[in-house]
């Protein structure tokens, strides 16, 4: 077990002490783990790497299952590596056997305290009251803070496309891990940054109507109509733009008008009325 004030054995005798009074400070990562057990030897360098990064901002508890059988029967332990997160006294998250490392900080992210929160707040009171460049100021000061807290970085990309560096923010969320990008949040943010840069080459939409009107299979031109009522969140006559699209060309920008029909669902959580009443009418052209 590597040396580290932030490590600790843990009996029945101070478990009090170790484990429910310190996660009312911080999360208190309990490994249930045994000599005998391979996993437990695979799984600890994975925990002493965290400790090592988080530098006190959790404590990882270790119980020795047959040293401390009776605490193992208490909290129900059947096999390990066996881990138990406690913050306020309470199981809050577990997890059974070998964990990678994005897992393990997953659950300690949802229960820690965070520095770049303070930073996160700032900056959306920043971006509300219309100062742009000191929001993304503060985001990038929380993003080097914390680089591995996905929620800052997603804040930045936000206002990155909200402010029109589309670049940026697109470099920004493919650098994200997979499975930060597979995020129903991350999803959204995609989809208005694809959104964004379509919007971004188009004319006005008087322009795109009258180019419309004269010739109903301009594609791009409605598919730029229906960027820019997406972005003025007019979407139900963006649904009826690119479901017409979608009826007139498949092969247009690789289906473009069924991606983006998709995409306005994504930015609709996917429910109510006007994403069913669509999604029929696509699923008719599809079928």
């Amino acid at each position: 077990m590597a040396d580290s004030p932030y490590i600790v054995s843990v009996s029945a005798e101070n478990f009090a002490q170790e484990v429910l009074e310190k996660s009312n400070t911080v999360p208190v990562l309990v490994d249930f783990w045994a000599d005998w057990c391979s996993p437990c030897k695979t799984l600890m360098p994975v925990l002493e790497q965290l400790v090592e990064s988080y530098q006190g901002q959790f404590i990882l508890a270790k119980i020795n299952i047959d040293q401390d059988a009776e605490l193992a029967a208490q909290f129900k332990v059947r096999s390990v590596p066996t881990l138990k997160l406690v913050r306020n006294g309470q199981i809050v998250d577990e997890a059974l056997g070998v964990q990678p490392e994005s897992v393990l900080r997953a659950m300690i992210d949802a229960h820690r305290v965070h520095p770049a929160d303070d930073l996160r707040r700032q900056a959306a009171q920043a971006h509300r009251e219309g100062n742009g460049e000191e929001a993304l100021r503060l985001l990038r000061t929380a993003c080097e803070l914390e680089p591995e807290y996905y929620p800052s970085q997603l804040d930045l990309a936000k206002v990155l496309v909200e402010t029109g560096q589309f670049t940026e923010a697109d470099t920004l969320l493919r650098s994200l891990p997979a499975s930060v990008q597979a995020d129903l949040p991350t999803k959204r943010l995609m989809a208005w940054l694809g959104f964004g840069v379509i919007a971004s080459e188009a004319p006005d939409p008087s322009t795109l109507q009258t180019q419309l009107e004269a010739d109903p299979d301009n594609h791009q031109a409605r598919y730029q109509l229906s960027a820019l009522l997406v972005l003025n969140r007019h979407y139900e006559a963006a649904l009826s733009h690119l479901l017409e699209l979608m009826r007139r060309s498949r092969k247009f920008n690789d289906d473009a008008g069924r991606r983006g029909l998709v995409d306005v669902f994504l930015l609709l959580n996917n429910e109510g009325p006007v994403v069913a009443h669509y999604r029929s009418k696509m699923a008719s052209l599809l079928y």
